[in-house]
Parts: C-alpha cells; sequence; structure tokens
C-alpha cells in the first residue's frame, strides 16, 4: 500500500480516535488508507472496532493502537452498552478528533460524545437510504438531531451530500472522494507470454480451468441487500440467451450469501471473502456493481484503476466516478434488470470499446482519486475543527 504523508497533516502528537462499524467491505478499506497515512504522519491513530474482521489486524500491522468495541451493525438491546463504552474510550484516549464512520458508529458515537470533543461523522451512505417508512423517516430525524454534534460531516461523493440536505441534515459538510491506491490496483502486465486476462486467471484456482477465452463479469463486494447481487443474477439468464459461455463471479462474503447461491446457474461462481481482490479485478472482462444505495463505492474506483471498465447502478456517486462521455453505456437504472442485462450484454460484445474505457478510467482514478488526495483533504478537515485548542474545550469528558 502506497500512502504517502500528506503534507498538511496534523501535527505529531495529535490523537484522532477512528470509530468503526461495519468493519468490512469498503469501509474498512477507506479506515485502513487513512490509518497508514496519519500513522505516517506521526499521529497517534485508535481505532475501535468489533474483533471480528480483518481490519483490527490490519491496523495493528500498520502501526496504529486497537480497541475492541462490540456493537452490531444495527441499533438494538446492546446499544446502551455500546454508547457507554464509547465514552470510556473518549475518556481514557482522550482524542483531538473522533472520526465516526457509517451509520452505527456515528449514532453511538455522537450519542457518547454530544460534541464535547470535535466529531467527524462520515456516513459512507445515509442511513435513511436502506429503509422505508418510518424507521426511514426516524433515521433522517436522527440525522437532523445529531448534526448539532457533528463538527463536520464528511460525504464521499457530492450526490450524497445532497442527500443529506435535502433530508434536513444541518451541518458543516465536506465532500472528500473516496481513493484508491493505484500502486495496488493496476492494468495486468501486459508483455508477458501469455494474455494479461489468461494469465491472471491462471493464478486463480476458480478461474484457471475457464478457456481463455471465456466471457467474465466480476461483482465485488459484500453479498447483501444494497449491493444488489439479487438484480445481478434475475439479469443473467437474459445474458446467456446471447452469451451462453459467458461466466459470472461473485467475489465476497455477507448475509445473502446462502441465498443468492440457492439461486444462482452454474455458470455463476463464487469466490467467498478475498484477502486481495486486485486480481480477480485485472482477471474480469467487465466489472459490474448494481447497488441499490452507495455514497460512493470504492470497488468500481479500484477496479477502473485495474483498467477494467465498470458497468453500475445509477446511485449517489456513480456518476461522479465515471467518465462523462462512459455514462450512456456504464450506468442503468437501479433494480433495473433487463437494462443491466441489456448493457452487459452490449459491453462483453465490444471488446474495443472496454479496452478504451479500461485505459480511460485508469488514467481518470489515477488523476482524480488517488488515496494521497483523500488523506490529505481528510487531514485539512482535522486540523479545521481540531483548531480550538484542547485547554478551552467546554464540558470535557471524564476520564
Amino acid at each position: 500500500m502506497r500512502v504517502p504523508q500528506p503534507s498538511n497533516s496534523p501535527s505529531s502528537g495529535f490523537t484522532v480516535l477512528h470509530l468503526v462499524q461495519p468493519v468490512d467491505g469498503g469501509v474498512g478499506r477507506v479506515v485502513a488508507d487513512l490509518v497508514h497515512a496519519q500513522v505516517t504522519a506521526g499521529m497517534r491513530v485508535v481505532v475501535a472496532c468489533p474483533d471480528r474482521g480483518p481490519l483490527s489486524a490490519d491496523v495493528a500491522a500498520l502501526g496504529a493502537e486497537t480497541e475492541v468495541w462490540r456493537a452490531t451493525r444495527d441499533p438494538g438491546f446492546g446499544l446502551p452498552a455500546e454508547i457507554r463504552r464509547v465514552t470510556e474510550l473518549v475518556g481514557r484516549i482522550r482524542p483531538d478528533v473522533v472520526h465516526a464512520h457509517s451509520a452505527k458508529a456515528g449514532f453511538a458515537g455522537r450519542l457518547a460524545v454530544r460534541g464535547r470533543i470535535p466529531t467527524v461523522f462520515q456516513p459512507h451512505a445515509w442511513s435513511f437510504e436502506a429503509v422505508s417508512g418510518t424507521t426511514a423517516a426516524l433515521a433522517r430525524g436522527w440525522e437532523r438531531l445529531a448534526a448539532r454534534w457533528t463538527a463536520r460531516v464528511v460525504c464521499v461523493s457530492e450526490a450524497e451530500r445532497g442527500r443529506g440536505e435535502r433530508a434536513g441534515v444541518r451541518a458543516p459538510w465536506s465532500v472528500v472522494h473516496n481513493g484508491v491506491d493505484a500502486d495496488r490496483f493496476r492494468p495486468a502486465d501486459t508483455t508477458g507470454a501469455l494474455s494479461s486476462t489468461a494469465a491472471d486467471r491462471a493464478a486463480l484456482p476458480l478461474l484457471a480451468e475457464l478457456p481463455p477465452d471465456t466471457p467474465l463479469v466480476a461483482c465485488v463486494g459484500r453479498l447483501c441487500r444494497q449491493k444488489g447481487q439479487d438484480v445481478l443474477l434475475r439479469a443473467w439468464p437474459l445474458v446467456l440467451r446471447y452469451l451462453p459461455e459467458a461466466r459470472l463471479v461473485l467475489v465476497g462474503d455477507g448475509p445473502d450469501a446462502e441465498r443468492l447461491r440457492e439461486g444462482a446457474p452454474p455458470s455463476v461462481l463464487f469466490a467467498g471473502a478475498v484477502t486481495d481482490t486486485a486480481p480477480w479485478y485485472r482477471a474480469a472482462d467487465l466489472v459490474v456493481l448494481p447497488s441499490r444505495w452507495e455514497g460512493m463505492a470504492v470497488a468500481p474506483l479500484e477496479a477502473m484503476a485495474s483498467g477494467r471498465t465498470v458497468l453500475l447502478s445509477d446511485v449517489d456517486g456513480a456518476r461522479e466516478s465515471l467518465l462523462p462521455h462512459q455514462r450512456a453505456h456504464c450506468l442503468t437504472a437501479p433494480e433495473d434488470h433487463a437494462a443491466t442485462a441489456k448493457a452487459i450484454t452490449a459491453l462483453l460484445r465490444d471488446r474495443s470499446l472496454r479496452d478504451t474505457f479500461g485505459k480511460e478510467g485508469h488514467e481518470h482514478v489515477r488523476g482524480t482519486y488517488d488515496v494521497r488526495r483523500t488523506t490529505s483533504a481528510i487531514a485539512d478537515v482535522y486540523r479545521d475543527v481540531a483548531a480550538v485548542p484542547r485547554s478551552e474545550r467546554r464540558e470535557p469528558i471524564p476520564r
């Protein structure tokens, strides 16, 4: 991972507490990149998160302190204990900034701190997008209330910020796009004896037996309703009518894994959770993410950095991540499986267009979504919200 020290990082001795739930998928990757840059800059970095999943071990290896915060994804009977644990951690660690990632951490963290220490909240997609009816109304009401305890809301796309404003959230905003380590996610080497795609497939046991010319679609992400793999599985039989030799690989694990496996035809492969997604992007001809909602998904940026064309549902952040002239080919309406199938088929049939879009996307991500831009912008946010000296803060949380 290449995340050089931002030139504008807060000084050494500055302490940030990252409060994180969930710990997998894009959120975990964003936190790990931030931790790497911040530790490199000489900051004291503490990450409080559930101890299941890879994040705790990953950030510890990068030099962060870790604390176990046993928190579920959703509010429940354990919420009071989760809030008390945050209060205890903040009182003991005495951070200069608390950075809460996603809805649950934002909920518990802001109730515990209540603005007594500068608190940055990063939704990584709004909680009210995941629900409907009364539950969505309650989530919007909470976000409006919690804004009073938020020094800065960091959105990963202009679309996410706009969605928050339309929901009535009134808070200081910063838009900081997700970033990608372009040294890790890069196009395959094309100088070897094998074609780049064939070489990458040969290195992955699940794909090693596929004929070299097999059209391969990859979907990388947590297997859950948000990511829309069920939409992709409904689209897949329509793709097979025109490209019966095509294969689809779902990379990731999650609560919907068993249900998706039960309804999948033999042409759909399941890779499960993987430690490194980079070779799966390079092995694919096309990367698809049919999400129902996002802030700005990390997987499409990684795929583009890897030189692959992406097909996305038109949710928050998707348009911003694509070059304008690619949008007509690479965006479909959320949950429209027929349109998704039509776009997949067209892109798989046009290798020249995919190659052009892949090269353009790689350069676009390197120029616009490099992780160094992201970590530098977050450093700016910390400097702004922590401008009030510690000695002048009111209502300090007791140890």
